[in-house]
């Protein structure tokens, strides 16, 4: 998957919006734990007062609070309350540190004031300690008395509040303030309601700020994805075109196809949703880990036993089920090979009634397929209640945990809360990258496969500094002594061939099955290079010359016809789009296509099917010659393309061709000595080695190998 990152650049502008929404989410999503904790610790249980630090308070209130604060402590509520009339007003520029010193600060001494004020046990027994006659007011005892005492009492005080939780003195002083703010008139009611309202409005716009960060990933994602599998696609196509027959015969036709489109696909699939999980699911989860630092670190563990319970189950799973996923594709090919033969062999296995065996074939293909599927499902499927189980567990560990802090006053009901959350969150994270691992693999090994063929070496490439042909110069093609064997083959296919060509002439190639008449012609345009010699086409080696202006130079007609869906005029337009309805009329009547073309009722917008099956083989022979007369080239090349044509057709269009082609040279395969009978020259091969060249008439003469192809086809009468 690395490997095709190089391809994203094009949407890195994108790629950074999308870690900023997600960033952006995530902070949303790690913050409605925390208002859900506040809601039932403040909202609920402090009514809505969020610590012991009063935006007012009476005048005697403060005096008696003061009672148990040192010199700092009542400087420093001096300085951060101002006095109107009777009562002390909170200034509104007090920093968070303040305001956290404040706290400690008032607490303590509400809890003293409370304990003095109410009848407790705990305030009768310090009453009892400071052994005061009974009825006497124990606050103005205590601010008659002289600091050093009272200083003593707090440090007793604090010895006590050491061991008591900090939530616990905290709610006390929360208490103390809430009944303050009653003796002032204050609503106490709908101080509670305001807050809890104000908090549920900020929850439920961080929800719609996660809702629109989600869809925007989404959205953006599903751009990039696309965009990437465009150019992957466009990539495949452009490398596999610039191979050489070299790099087809590497990779099976099924196999590329499968390449550029399932391979792709599932590449595609798998960036989409990384983007939105793989990524997201890290930010998530140490988001989630730092919140829970935060919140309260005693159960951590819980979170550690999680997770380690997850990677286990993660890894044992890949163990088992990564090396299928390398098999998965490889058994993609090979259905789409099978289920290509036999839809391109149909006409062939009805006719030797192989249905039952085809049959069989592709049900082996299919069954392998599925079996190695259902696997490699089964195992992920087996992985989210395992998942499931141990995020349950998780729950009830920190429920039972989190109830005895409850009890012990360690931690608030709202904490126990958040934790809960905040431990799906960071589980879910795992979670969310487990489910990519089902599609992770697949699409790596997908990845690789693309790769693969990316990085293939071509064989055949331009040269760095071209080699243009002269002008006065064309048509001519020239063998120096040119040798030639297939690639990891043992010997050589050909043999030291030498010929020459000239303008306007016509060189035929002859021979047996699997003399190499075919790998002959597919030198000239360069479909592979030659092992030694070399192959000119207007004075220039061919490797010295760019593809495209030496493929210029040619008119080539295949040995097995190909047609491209559309229709008739625009499969003979297909070389040269540009030529006028008379040209393509023209070069229909040369190649004796007229004869079925205008029997058609949409004449030359007749469509042609894929691969042209709508067509005969004598007529999509026709229309392949047409197509390469229509180009105009320098040098026309027949692979044995009049094979499928009755030998009227084959005269008539031989004479036709002639007479149009006069100005060209004109290469022609063929096996029947009758099509070849008029050559200029006509090369005879033999096991790749050139057992003569000449004239029909040289050849009978001096050429056994012809005489006997020769004799084999036509009668005495017909030679003579």
């Amino acid at each position: 998957m690395i490997k095709l990152m190089k391809y994203l650049k094009k949407s890195a502008g994108y790629i950074v919006l999308i870690i900023a929404l997600l960033f952006l989410q995530a902070y949303c999503d790690l913050s409605l734990p925390d208002y859900t904790s506040k809601i039932i610790n403040v909202g609920i249980q402090q009514k809505g007062i969020e610590d012991s630090v009063p935006d007012k308070l009476r005048d005697s209130t403060l005096q008696n609070l003061q009672i148990f604060m040192d010199e700092d402590q009542k400087k420093e509520v001096s300085q951060n309350y101002t006095q109107e009339e009777d009562t002390w007003v909170l200034n509104d520029d007090i920093s968070k540190e303040t305001r956290e010193n404040l706290n400690e600060d008032f607490s303590k001494a509400m809890m003293m004031v409370s304990a003095f004020s109410e009848d407790s046990e705990q305030g009768q027994a310090m009453v009892a300690q400071m052994g005061l006659p009974e009825g006497t007011d124990p606050l103005t005892a205590l601010a008659q008395m002289p600091e050093e005492a009272v200083q003593q009492i707090m440090s007793q005080v604090d010895e006590k509040l050491k061991d008591m939780p900090e939530s616990i003195v905290t709610q006390a002083g929360v208490a103390f303030v809430a009944s303050e703010y009653e003796a002032l008139g204050k609503d106490v009611d709908a101080i509670q309601m305001h807050y809890i309202l104000m908090s549920g409005i900020r929850m439920l716009a961080m929800a719609l700020v996660i809702m629109l960060a989600a869809i925007s990933v989404t959205f953006i994602s599903a751009r990039v994805a696309g965009r990437l599998g465009h150019d992957l696609r466009n990539s495949i196509y452009r490398k596999v075109m610039s191979f050489s027959s070299r790099e087809y015969h590497k990779f099976s036709t099924a196999s590329l196809i499968t390449r550029s489109t399932n391979d792709v696909q599932q590449v595609q699939q798998v960036m989409a949703m990384m983007f939105r999980i793989v990524l997201y699911a890290p930010i998530l989860g140490i988001g989630g880990v730092l919140k829970v630092l935060n919140t309260d670190s005693s159960m951590t563990w819980i979170l550690g036993v999680a997770v380690g319970l997850i990677l286990i189950v993660i890894f044992v799973l890949f163990q088992v089920a990564m090396p299928k996923f390398t098999i998965l594709q490889t058994l993609i090919d090979r259905l789409n090979l099978v289920s290509r033969e036999i839809l391109t062999g149909i006409p062939v296995i009805r006719a030797f009634s192989r249905e039952k065996h085809e049959e069989d074939r592709f049900e082996k293909a299919n069954l392998d397929l599925t079996k190695t599927n259902l696997f490699v499902n089964r195992c992920m499927t087996f992985m989210m209640p395992i998942m499931m189980l141990i995020m349950n567990g998780v729950s009830v560990l920190i429920i039972y945990s989190g109830a005895h802090a409850v009890d012990n006053g360690t931690m608030q009901v709202g904490n126990v809360m958040a934790f809960i959350q905040y431990a799906m969150q960071i589980i879910m994270s795992f979670l969310m990258i487990t489910a990519m691992s089902i599609m992770l693999p697949r699409a790596n090994v997908a990845a690789l496969r693309i790769d693969e063929v990316l990085k293939t070496e071509v064989s055949i490439q331009d040269p760095e500094t071209p080699v243009h042909p002269s002008e006065n110069v064309k048509g001519e093609i020239e063998f120096d002594h040119v040798s030639f064997a297939y690639p990891e083959a043992g010997e050589n296919v050909l043999t030291d061939i030498s010929f020459k060509t000239k303008k306007g002439q016509t060189i035929a190639v002859i021979g047996s099955t699997g003399s190499g008449k075919s790998t002959l012609i597919n030198l000239i345009p360069r479909y592979y290079d030659v092992t030694k010699g070399s192959v000119k086409v207007d004075g220039v080696d061919v490797r010295d010359m760019t593809q495209k202006e030496l493929r210029d130079k040619l008119g080539y007609v295949p040995q097995k016809g190909v047609l491209f869906s559309g229709t008739i005029d625009s499969n003979i337009r297909y070389g040269k789009p540009e030529i006028t309805d008379a040209q393509v009329k023209e070069a229909a009547e040369v190649a004796q296509a007229t004869e079925f073309i205008d029997t058609k009722p949409e004449k030359y917008e007749s469509p042609v099917s894929q691969g042209g099956t709508n067509v005969s083989g004598g007529q999509k022979q026709r229309l392949s010659i047409a197509r390469a007369i229509a180009k105009d080239p320098e040098i026309f090349i027949f692979d044995d393309s009049f094979s499928a044509l009755d030998f009227k057709t084959d005269s008539q269009l031989r004479k036709a061709l002639k007479e149009y082609t006069k100005d060209a040279t004109t290469v022609i395969v063929a096996q029947r000595i009758s099509t070849i009978l008029g050559a200029d020259q006509i090369i005879v091969l033999d096991d790749g080695h050139m057992a003569g060249i000449g004239t029909h008439k040289e050849l009978m003469a001096n050429c056994e190998v012809y005489q006997q192809i020769a004799r084999s086809q036509l009668s005495e009468e017909e030679l003579a």
